[in-house]
């Protein structure tokens, strides 16, 4: 079942941007309604760790997005560095194996420990949004070795989520390729709509250009709460 409670702890926002100031007022701008940040490759190669300070002095929760895929030794190692971070949630690469996740699970977990954080959450991405289609098989043989790693979560699109719901019913979803309706697609192949995602079973939905390329980020953001608060 979803560990999350309220509307704003249910939405997360993507800072898919190089430039810490512009990251920081989109943040700011939306804070009251959406408590998670994504901070992804993009933020996190410009500015590293001051990204993640900056996002933990607004108040909200990291989703640290860098989706680590590679033999399980240096995954671990990245992992114990990145759980010191304070992070809440990391994404890393399912199709790179239990092993591998098992790996990012217990470096992150081992780093959050050292540092004096919460436990955070391992999320294994399942199948980009970007692509077209994901086979049920290619799905279950993810979400397997997510659940055997005791990954906390999955990052998936809102169209897999039955399958996932099926074969794990407890474990968290984290739904990319938010578009308010009549929104545009952009490089998402799989999208859906708050509503649609929330009922389908998702738990957190990721928002990113449907709030950063909004005239008023702030109203976006506002909207899109108040859609999910209503399917709730």
């Amino acid at each position: 079942m979803p560990t999350t409670t309220t509307v704003r702890s249910r939405l997360a926002i993507a800072l898919d941007t190089s430039d810490l100031d512009t990251a920081v007022s989109i943040a700011k701008a939306v804070q009251p309604d959406i408590g998670i940040a994504k901070v992804g490759l993009q933020l996190f190669s410009a500015a590293g760790r001051d990204a993640v300070v900056a996002i933990q002095d607004l108040g909200m929760d990291v989703f640290l997005d860098v989706k680590l895929h590679d033999i399980p030794n240096t995954v671990y190692g990245a992992s114990t560095v990145l759980g010191a971070l304070g992070v809440q949630y990391l994404t890393v690469h399912a199709g790179g194996g239990t092993a591998m996740l098992e790996a990012a699970v217990n470096g992150l977990s081992e780093g959050a420990s050292g540092a004096g954080f919460a436990a955070p959450t391992v999320l294994a991405v399942t199948v980009l949004t970007s692509a077209p289609d994901a086979s049920p098989e290619l799905l279950n043989e993810r979400l397997a070795a997510a659940v055997a790693a005791d990954c906390g979560g999955v990052v998936c699109a809102a169209s897999d989520l039955p399958v996932i719901r099926a074969a794990a019913p407890d474990i968290l979803t984290v739904v990319p390729g938010i578009r308010p309706t009549g929104g545009e697609v952009h490089d998402q192949q799989r999208v859906a709509t708050p509503a649609q995602a929330i009922r389908s079973g998702a738990d957190i939905l990721v928002l990113g250009r449907a709030i950063t390329a909004a005239p008023d980020p702030a109203e976006a953001a506002r909207a899109i709460a108040e859609e999910v608060t209503q399917v709730l």
